[in-house]
């Protein structure tokens, strides 16, 4: 595959950054070690019904134990970057108390990237909130956002500019609606109004917590990760646009709009009053910090029209090439989704593809795993990065989902997105298919791009 960017790309950086993406919860296990204390989805995990199987985060990958040999896969796959999550109850034991283990940890795998020429790029919360936090109201209590903000100076003071990239939040979307109004997520609620309070909160959190940082790793770049699911319209009913817009509004808007503009969609609480979340004066100017990136995490689209009630319905899309989750693949919405965000907001810092994979129902066979179709959903969804950016999209980097397969939260570990299969019973870790086909296409070529 041959991925050129063109020569008048707004991107005047001297590579392009290749990368693959974990989160903490999803690989390390060692759930009890070195003084980590529980987080929500230790608890979640332990209520039942809540979780695939029964499964749990234990020992998930045991990259806790694991890390050196996981690096070492990462300089096999050969990749510029690698972008993992901090646990924040590895590093916080209680308010206030300082857990010198888990730093260390994490010095160490920031240390191994940096001895194999591999960028460190770290996310500061991928929804492992600490237990205790939650037992004082999580993030529906003001003061978590604070506590947010104090952790991340304890991280970015000890690891600083050694971290190239700092992200506040992985995915507000998931862990406020899916966890506070669908319930799927921990802490498991389904109370609406809780889910626009516990999203205010988030934002708050990225607002305090980004000064702090800078000061910190002043060399870095900092930003925040979001999550974009398109909508499309299933007809040209009137009332079928309305559902459009509206998913559009929480799928797609919700998050960067305060994180651009300092405000919130417009109207949205004028509809839906008894959803207003309490927001105290000044709020909305911590919330629109300057960034210097945005990560975008895609999967798939949605499907929608109107559910008849004034509300968004989904529609299955039967004769349409889906993932072993049962995620519709279609390429031309990430390229979609960018270019909107492009022409939306002016301020709009760079781009970088944080998230892009697919579960698969991968299997060994013969020692190797042939995962086809992961090759052809990367390779297409690439192309949908470079079509953006010759539309004129500041896209800095491309980041696969997932280094390896893991913990898939609600789904356990019936869902496998990695470019290493992972045999969960033995720890064996095997490059598939898809892992060989990336490293071929970040060579050719190197996506060297030219300056101004």
């Amino acid at each position: 595959m041959s991925f050129a960017v063109p020569a008048d790309s707004p991107v005047r950086d001297n590579r392009f950054i290749w990368g693959v993406a974990t989160a903490a919860f999803q690989i390390e296990g060692a759930i009890h070690a070195d003084g980590r204390v529980d987080s929500i989805w230790d608890t979640f995990c332990a209520e039942p019904g809540r979780v695939l199987n029964g499964d749990n985060g234990e020992p998930a990958c045991d990259h806790y134990h694991r890390w050196e040999q996981d690096l070492d896969l990462l300089s096999e796959l050969g990749v510029d970057a690698y972008r993992f999550s901090i646990a924040w109850p590895r590093i916080m034991r209680a308010p206030g108390e300082v857990n010198e283990a888990g730093l260390a940890f994490y010095e160490r795998l920031v240390d191994g990237l940096i001895d194999r020429g591999i960028r460190p790029v770290a996310t500061l919360y991928h929804w492992d909130l600490p237990q205790y936090l939650e037992d004082h109201g999580g993030w529906l209590n003001r003061e978590t956002a604070y506590e947010f903000a104090r952790y991340a100076q304890v991280v970015v003071e000890r690891l600083g500019n050694k971290v190239t990239h700092w992200a506040t939040l992985n995915e507000p979307l998931c862990s406020s609606f899916l966890s506070y109004e669908v319930g799927v997520h921990a802490p498991g609620y389904r109370e609406p109004a809780w889910a626009y309070q516990a999203a205010h909160h988030l934002l708050l959190a990225h607002g305090l917590a980004m000064p702090v940082m800078r000061a910190a790793a002043p060399e870095s770049q900092h930003g925040i990760v979001l999550n974009f699911t398109p909508a499309y319209a299933a007809d040209d009913r009137p009332e079928t646009q309305r559902a459009v817009q509206d998913a559009e509004v929480k799928d797609v808007h919700w998050f960067i709009a305060p994180l651009m503009q300092g405000e919130y969609p417009a109207g949205w609480f004028e509809r839906f009053p008894e959803w207003r979340p309490i927001i105290m004066p000044g709020d909305m100017d911590l919330i629109r910090q300057p960034m210097d990136f945005v990560g975008v995490n895609f999967y798939t689209r949605h499907l929608v029209t109107d559910d008849g009630a004034g509300g968004v319905k989904h529609l299955p899309q039967p004769d349409a090439e889906h993932t072993h989750i049962g995620w519709e693949v279609y390429p031309e919405a990430l390229t979609r989704t960018l270019v909107t965000l492009h022409r939306s907001y002016q301020n709009l810092p760079p781009l970088i593809i944080t998230e892009n994979g697919m579960a698969g129902d991968d299997h060994v066979v013969d020692g190797q795993v042939n995962d086809a179709q992961r090759v052809s959903y990367l390779e297409r969804h690439i192309t949908a990065v470079g079509e953006a950016m010759r539309q004129g999209v500041n896209i800095r980097g491309y980041f696969a989902w997932s280094l390896m397969d893991n913990f898939e939260w609600a789904f356990g570990y019936s869902q496998r997105f990695g470019l290493v299969y992972v045999d969960y019973e033995t720890q064996e870790r095997i490059v598939k298919r898809s892992g060989q086909m990336l490293k071929e296409w970040m060579k050719e070529p190197r996506l060297e791009l030219a300056s101004a």
